[in-house]
C-alpha cells in the first residue's frame, strides 16, 4: 500500500494519483505505472465475510486488481513513414479523446500516445445530468438521481432539487474512441518521455523508442504534468479521499436520491482523539445508492494543506458505516484519490498545449473538472483547427499561444482567482467553521450555487455571490469568514491586478 505522506511530499509527480468524485467530479485520467495502479483501484466480483467493525477488515474485503480493457481494434500510428501529423494528444482521458475526435472530425491528421489506449476509466466519475444535457451526453450515464441531499449537522438537512449522475465510463469511452476510429485518428500505446520543439514542428520521443512528429501537442496527461511547464511554486491543497462500492447488507439512504455531503460527526463520539482531528480537518460522506443493497461510498477530505493521509480517512469511513449500521459484505472495486487544487497556472503561453489537471483546470474549490474540461474541449479542438487551417502561415509557438489564449482568456483566469480565493478561505475553516459555510451556501438562490459548482458565474456575478453567501452567513460565520477570509482577499485582489491581457 502506498503512504499517503509520501505522495504528498512529492506534488509534482502525481502521475498516478486518481481523481475522485464525491464533491469533486472524477477527474481526467492520466498515465500510470501498472504497478502503481494495482494499489489505487481494484475490481472484483468475489463475495467476503461482512465488514463489522475496524480499517484492517475493510481493507482485507479489498479485491485484486484487475484491468478491464475495451474489445477495439485501434489503427495504429506508422512511425516508418515520418508523417507530420497536425496534432498530438497525449493521454487517453475523456479530455484528450474528446479533443482528439473533434480535431479529426474537421479532417485534420491526429495521433493519440497513451501507455493503455484501451483501458477502461477506473474512475466514479459524477455529475450534474443539467451539464451532460448541455453536451448532449445523457446517454452516457448509467444511474440519475431525481436530486441530492446534504446534512449539515444531526439537525439541518438540505435537500437539492438538482438531478445528478454517474458516467457510464465504458460507454462513454467506447463512444469516443468509435468516433476517433471513424475519423482516421491513429493511436500508439507508449509513454511520452520527451519532447523537441523546431520552429514549425515538435518531435515526441517515447519510451519505445519511437518518435512522433506533430505541428501541435497536446498534453492530457493529468496531474502528471508530463509535457506542459510550470514556473512558479506548486503549492496547491488537496482533496484526499477513499471510496468503496460495495454490496451491503443495508443502508439508510434513499435510493431516489444521492449523498452529496454528509458532514455529521456524532459516528465519532467513542474516539474522543479521531473526532478531535475531524474537528480540525473534517471529512464528510458522499454516497451514490444504486439499490437497497448496492452503494458507492466515498469518505472525502474537501480541501487540506498538506492533505489528509488515507488511513485516517479510511479511519472515520469506518467508523462512519458502523455507527450508520452499513456492514459491508464485498466490495467490488475501492478507489484512493488524491486532487492537488489551486495552485498557479501553467506558463502562459507556451508551446505545448493543455487540457483538464494538466492546464490548471481543476475547480480549486470544489475538485470539479469532467464537465468543465468536456465543455473546454470544444474549444481547444476549434483554435486548434481554426488556427491551423488558416492562411497566415503560423509556426508552433504562434498555434500554441492562440490556443492558449482561447483556452485561458481573462475572464476564465479571473473566475478561477475567485475560485482560488474560496479555497483559501476554506482551508482555515474547522468543521464548525465549514458547517456554517454550507449551510449559507445552499440556502442560495439555486442560480448561484448550481453556477458556482459548475464554473458558469463569473467575476461580477461572482462577487455578487459573495454579498449574498454573506448576507446569508450567520453572524459568526460572517465575523469568521472576515478574520479569516481578510488576507486571501487581499491576495485575490492584488492578483486581479496584476493580470492583464
Amino acid at each position: 500500500m502506498i503512504k499517503m505522506d509520501t505522495l504528498l511530499k512529492t506534488p509534482n509527480k502525481l502521475q498516478f494519483l486518481h481523481p475522485l468524485h464525491g464533491y469533486s467530479e472524477k477527474l481526467s485520467h492520466f498515465s500510470a505505472s501498472d504497478k502503481l495502479q494495482n494499489h489505487v483501484v481494484r475490481f472484483s466480483s468475489k463475495k467476503k465475510p461482512v465488514l463489522r467493525a475496524s480499517s484492517s477488515a475493510l481493507l482485507e474485503l479489498v479485491p485484486e486488481f484487475k484491468k478491464e480493457n475495451l474489445d477495439f481494434e485501434l489503427p495504429l500510428y506508422d512511425s516508418t513513414k515520418g508523417t507530420v501529423v497536425d496534432l498530438v494528444v497525449v493521454g487517453g482521458g475523456p479530455a484528450g479523446l474528446a479533443v482528439a475526435q473533434q480535431v479529426s472530425e474537421a479532417g485534420l491528421s491526429v495521433c493519440a500516445i497513451d501507455p493503455n489506449p484501451r483501458l477502461i476509466w477506473p474512475n466514479n466519475y459524477g455529475v450534474w445530468v443539467d451539464e451532460f444535457e448541455a453536451m448532449d451526453l445523457l446517454d452516457c450515464l448509467d444511474k440519475t438521481w431525481s436530486g441530492a441531499v446534504v446534512y449539515i449537522d444531526d439537525k439541518t438537512k438540505k435537500d437539492l432539487d438538482r438531478p445528478y449522475g454517474r458516467v457510464n465510463r465504458k460507454l462513454l469511452k467506447s463512444k469516443m474512441l468509435q468516433k476517433c476510429i471513424a475519423n482516421g485518428v491513429k493511436f500508439h500505446q507508449a509513454k511520452v518521455i520527451k519532447v523537441i520543439h523546431e520552429e514549425s514542428k515538435s518531435m515526441l520521443i517515447c519510451n519505445d523508442g519511437v518518435t512522433v512528429q506533430a505541428t501541435v501537442v497536446l498534453d492530457a496527461t493529468g496531474f502528471s504534468r508530463c509535457l506542459v511547464q510550470y514556473d512558479k511554486p506548486y503549492n496547491p491543497g488537496y482533496q484526499v479521499a477513499y471510496g468503496i462500492l460495495a454490496e451491503v447488507e443495508e443502508h439508510p439512504f434513499d435510493v431516489d436520491k444521492m449523498l452529496f455531503m454528509d458532514w455529521r460527526d456524532s459516528h465519532l463520539d467513542n474516539d474522543l482523539k479521531l473526532k478531535e482531528r475531524n474537528s480540525k480537518i473534517p471529512t464528510f460522506l458522499y454516497a451514490m445508492p444504486f439499490s437497497s443493497t448496492k452503494i458507492f461510498l466515498e469518505e472525502t477530505s474537501l480541501v487540506a494543506r498538506p492533505g489528509l493521509r488515507m488511513d485516517d480517512i479510511q479511519d472515520r469511513m469506518v467508523a462512519r458505516l458502523k455507527h450508520l449500521g452499513i456492514n459491508v459484505k464485498s466490495i467490488e472495486e475501492d478507489e484512493q484519490c488524491v486532487i492537488p487544487m489551486g495552485g498557479p497556472l501553467p506558463v502562459l503561453p507556451q508551446r505545448v498545449v493543455g487540457i483538464g489537471g494538466t492546464a490548471g483546470m481543476v475547480h480549486p474549490s470544489t475538485g470539479y473538472m469532467v464537465a468543465r474540461t468536456l465543455a473546454a474541449a470544444p474549444i481547444v479542438a476549434n483554435a486548434i483547427v481554426q488556427y491551423l487551417g488558416s492562411d497566415r502561415g503560423l509556426l508552433g509557438d504562434e498555434v500554441s499561444a492562440r490556443v492558449w489564449k482561447d483556452l485561458w482568456p481573462i475572464e476564465r483566469r479571473r473566475q478561477r482567482e475567485f475560485f482560488c480565493f474560496g479555497m483559501d478561505v476554506l482551508l482555515k475553516l474547522d468543521l464548525p467553521g465549514t458547517r456554517r459555510f454550507f449551510d449559507a451556501f445552499f440556502n442560495l438562490e439555486p442560480h448561484y450555487w448550481h453556477g458556482f459548482l459548475s464554473s458558469r458565474l463569473y467575476l461580477p456575478e461572482l462577487f455578487t455571490f459573495g454579498l449574498s453567501l454573506f448576507s446569508y452567513a450567520s453572524n459568526t460565520s460572517r465575523l469568521e469568514i472576515m478574520a479569516k477570509g481578510t488576507l486571501p482577499l487581499v491576495n485575490m485582489v492584488n492578483n486581479l491586478i496584476q493580470d492583464k491581457e
